[in-house]
């Protein structure tokens, strides 16, 4: 199914069409909360704009795949347009749901109804892909059985956590002896200031109080100064509101903060999607900072998921390289990107060649400019 816009408004349709990604959402093969329904609805409700296209694919009447589209005029610094999954300033894992058992089937679907819709140009760009995960697989699969031509565009790791380990065990294996030192005299330093109270988001009746200290403590920092806190913009506070009770609400939100005398100096906002959860945002008072809260809280963290037995993983979604959080997590994911070539018929079929063509191309010379090739 080729869905031209999402039904955002609030009826009967929409709600059912949620509720169909709800159950695909739990026979997922691979998780994203970031595509779950409680996440996606509220991206689309609050940041689309009207740009986002639903490809859903169908076995039967049975939903097998969603993938989130929209049309990209440039394909990073190349003036040629494609089309990529959706990832919005808030959506750092950009896997498509699908079906347990039927990834061969849901891409095949999603590549033959891009092949056919008019308004996919260029080439089909995936981004935040797990390189190990069964999206990965599935494309390559496909790819190959259709002899569709198909390049990886580029890789990174970033820190995840993983681990049998209990907490204390696990911060004694990985982290440095000296860092253990530095961060427990820190602890008692900032405990001499007040009480210090670590706290996990329970009640629900508090929920609304939360975010309004996540959003105020992250903007009185340098994401406010230069403009990228959440609150700046009210459609990014709406939605991270609307994610944080439908979450809340579907059992996936994982909230923490840290209070010094009943004040939050730290907070972090976590998301859940089947046995794993995403590290969504993290704010910290930066008045406090020569007492590391954002470590602090990172620590108060490990030992919530490593505590937890229906945690089996946290995805970091942090930047590459991270310093901090690289220093606590040892263990890592390997995030990649996609070029895909589409298919099509007359001119289409011309145009989508050449951009694949080009790309590729252009992409090759860089490298061999650069050393690489």
């Amino acid at each position: 199914m080729d869905m031209a816009a999402h039904p955002a408004r609030p009826d009967g349709q929409a709600s059912a069409q949620r509720a169909r990604w709800s159950l695909l959402a739990q026979a997922a093969a691979e998780h994203n909360a970031f595509y779950a329904p409680d996440m996606l609805g509220a991206a689309l409700d609050h940041l689309d704009g009207g740009a986002v296209r639903l490809i859903e694919a169908e076995a039967g009447s049975m939903l097998i795949g969603l993938l989130p589209m929209v049309v990209a005029p440039r394909h990073g610094r190349l003036p040629i347009g494609c089309v990529s999954n959706w990832m919005h300033d808030h959506c750092f894992f950009g896997a498509p749901l699908i079906r347990r058992g039927a990834e061969l089937a849901a891409y095949r679907s999603f590549l033959a109804q891009l092949d056919a819709a008019p308004w996919a140009s260029g080439f089909l760009h995936l981004q935040g892909i797990d390189a190990a995960g069964a999206n990965a697989a599935a494309i390559e699969a496909v790819c190959v059985e259709q002899r569709r031509g198909w390049r990886e565009v580029h890789r990174y790791d970033r820190a995840m956590l993983r681990s049998d380990l209990d907490a204390e065990r696990y911060w004694e294996t990985h982290v440095r002896a000296k860092k253990r030192k530095e961060l427990r005299r820190l602890q008692k330093r900032l405990a001499d200031l007040g009480a210090v109270e670590q706290r996990l988001l329970s009640d629900g009746s508090e929920l609304e109080a939360w975010c309004t200290a996540f959003l105020t403590l992250e903007a009185s920092g340098w994401k406010g100064r230069e403009g990228t806190a959440l609150a700046c913009h009210s459609q990014d506070s709406a939605f991270f509101r609307a994610a944080c009770a439908a979450a809340f609400g579907a059992g996936r939100l994982h909230m923490l903060r840290l209070d010094l005398d009943g004040r939050a100096i730290a907070m972090l906002v976590n998301f859940r999607h089947g046995p794993g959860a995403f590290s969504f945002k993290i704010a910290i008072d930066e008045a406090l900072g020569r007492f590391s809260p954002g470590v602090l809280i990172e620590i108060a963290n490990l030992h919530a998921v490593q505590g937890d037995p229906q945690i089996a993983w946290m995805d970091s979604c942090a930047a590459a390289d991270h310093p901090m959080i690289d220093s606590l997590w040892a263990e890592r994911r390997t995030i990649v990107q996609y070029r895909i070539a589409l298919r099509g018929a007359g001119a289409a079929r011309w145009q989508r060649g050449a951009a694949f063509a080009i790309a590729n191309a252009a992409e090759a010379a860089a490298r061999h400019l650069k050393g690489q090739g």
